[in-house]
């Protein structure tokens, strides 16, 4: 029997060339403007023709959230960096300690800044990662990887896996077998072909951004971080925060500045309590023993957050 002759592998639809942008070299600045902008109306379609799988991660999230467990992201390049400054977001947004939502980048520290070349082909590297943090049962480990096919990621979403975490590998082009058959969930993002073939910081990066940040704010809104809409678990922690939860406050009970000020400093800067504080005449202790019987939750102890003016 004649051996049937190797066939190359698909090139990945984040390799390959877009077929609207081949002439990119000779458009103005505004065609330029335009081109970008009608690309990048297609990333938030693609998404949401994810939004099954995305749900799906969310919930293995709000679960690790609620049991004490802990979300890591890992990737390399702008896959990294997105991971860590979705991370680096959720302690100041939503009063977390810094650990709950971690980024970890193929080459570390410098690779926030810098390319480390090489970093995101070691996946002994990524799985070793993973045993730095103490990944376990508890943990979800969502591996970030735009083009698919990242070993620093391979390799820590399968020993996450082994360790008994739950694991969510993300991708704009096709997953991988391996993947598909390691992990819990696969987020598929089909954004296409990039503007410049193979740079995935474009379309690629845009979709990462989308998803990460519905993974994150998402559970933490089922587990009680905000109340409705407001943010009422922001770290008062400059200027611009302070006056934000003082604003929340003054909303939430009708209580003037100087009054949500005071509050917020006897709370010790929990926007939170300090609602409970002012909506019962109580002092932080108090408020934050009915916080507790609540599961933290405002609606039980205050009742629905102020509506939305119509001109919002």
């Amino acid at each position: 029997m004649t051996p049937t002759p190797h066939q190359p592998s698909p090139l990945r639809s984040t390799e390959r060339r877009n077929l609207r942008s081949a002439v990119l070299d000779l458009l103005d600045t505004v065609q330029l403007v335009d081109l970008f902008v009608a690309e990048d109306t297609r990333v938030p379609l693609a998404v949401g023709n994810a939004r099954a799988s995305i749900a799906a991660a969310m919930t293995l999230v709000e679960d690790a959230f609620r049991t004490g467990g802990r979300l890591t992201y890992v990737g390399a390049g702008t896959s990294g960096r997105l991971g860590v400054l979705d991370a680096s977001e959720c302690p100041p947004t939503f009063g977390t300690p810094p650990d709950l939502v971690q980024g970890v980048i193929a080459g570390g520290r410098d690779a926030l800044i810098r390319s480390v070349e090489g970093a995101e082909d070691d996946p002994l590297a990524g799985a070793r990662a993973m045993d730095t943090r103490g990944i376990g049962p508890h943990d979800v480990v969502v591996g970030i990887a735009a083009s698919g096919t990242t070993p620093f990621v391979h390799g820590a979403l399968e020993h996450a896996a082994s360790l008994g975490a739950r694991t969510v590998f993300f991708s704009c082009a096709e997953p991988p077998e391996q993947m598909v058959a390691c992990c819990d969930v696969v987020i598929h993002v089909d954004v296409g072909p990039e503007l410049v073939t193979g740079s995935t910081r474009l379309k690629a990066g845009t979709a990462t951004k989308l998803v990460l940040n519905m993974l994150t704010t998402g559970a933490m809104v089922r587990i009680g971080k905000t109340w409705g809409n407001l943010m009422v678990d922001v770290q008062v922690t400059n200027t611009k925060l302070a006056d934000r939860g003082e604003r929340i406050v003054m909303e939430a009970v009708g209580a003037t500045r100087i009054a949500a000020r005071e509050a917020i400093a006897a709370s010790g800067g929990r926007v939170r309590t300090a609602i409970v504080m002012l909506h019962r005449g109580v002092d932080a202790v108090t408020a934050d023993a009915e916080l507790e019987r609540a599961d933290r939750h405002l609606r039980p102890i205050v009742g629905d957050p102020p509506p939305v003016a119509e001109s919002s």
